[in-house]
């Protein structure tokens, strides 16, 4: 009767061979990745979150800008153009600690808390690199803060959007084109000052599953409306797309610093 084979055997004791153990599990890196600098790609681990809250029955606007200059916190108060008794709220902070430490204080103000909540047009973001960014701190961090609080550019329409499962299976190479129609549209507007863009990611943030959160900003409305118009017809939006908005559409009032 031939031996039983050794292979799946323990070793024996004493032989000194030890069974292998499991290769070790690299933690992922969490950092944003941008463009070659200085000979080396940049690498930070930091990023910018916005969110975006709404209320109606809002008779006076006063007592919420009182408590916003009080308060010294990033924000910007908007007043909402479909609705004549509703604002949106637009705060600004790096650590998500902001949200439900001074942020959550500032809600619980009197002049806040008595409005009524529209928790259809909350959403919540953080930025991101794309990989080729000159300047990765100023994307990430600088940029779009003084986009959003730019006293030149007080009219937004913000909204989410989210991408079919379709889009994510293509080759990143084809991905890339895709986008790629869109930032050159955003860069044309951009340049001639006629709409200014914030992309927030908001995976796993969104209570709806959206993936995005996006602000067009500018100095005047119709551009801003223009600039979502002609996106309409790109392949991302058009082919990629599986939700988009609601959009809340406002003009700031109040601008921290301003």
């Amino acid at each position: 009767m031939p031996e039983p084979t050794t292979m799946n055997r323990p070793p024996a004791a004493g032989s000194g061979a030890s069974a292998p153990g499991p290769s070790p599990i690299e933690a992922p890196d969490l950092s944003e990745k941008g463009g070659i600098k200085d000979g080396q790609r940049q690498s930070l681990d930091r990023r910018l979150y916005m969110q975006l809250l709404a209320w109606g029955d809002c008779a006076d606007t006063e007592p919420l800008i009182a408590a916003l200059r009080a308060s010294g916190l990033d924000a910007v108060l908007y007043a909402d153009v479909n609705d004549p008794w509703g604002v949106g709220l637009l705060t600004v902070g790096e650590n998500p600690d902001f949200f439900v430490g001074p942020v959550r204080r500032l809600l619980q103000d009197p002049a806040f808390a008595a409005l009524t909540p529209k928790p259809e047009f909350t959403m919540l973001g953080r930025t991101y690199a794309l990989g080729y960014e000159p300047d990765l701190e100023d994307a990430l961090i600088h940029r779009p803060r003084r986009t959003v609080l730019e006293p030149a550019w007080p009219w937004a329409i913000w909204y989410p959007l989210r991408r079919s499962g379709q889009f994510a299976r293509l080759e990143e190479s084809e991905q890339r084109e895709i986008l790629k129609e869109h930032g050159t549209i955003g860069m044309r507007f951009g340049r001639a000052d006629l709409a200014h863009d914030i992309r927030l990611a908001c995976h796993g943030l969104d209570k709806h599953d959206n993936d995005f959160v996006i602000g067009v900003l500018g100095k005047a409305l119709h551009p801003l409306s223009v600039v979502i118009q002609t996106m309409r017809g790109t392949q991302q939006t058009a082919l990629y797309l599986t939700n988009l908005g609601p959009f809340f559409v406002g003009k700031a009032i109040f601008q921290a610093g301003v």
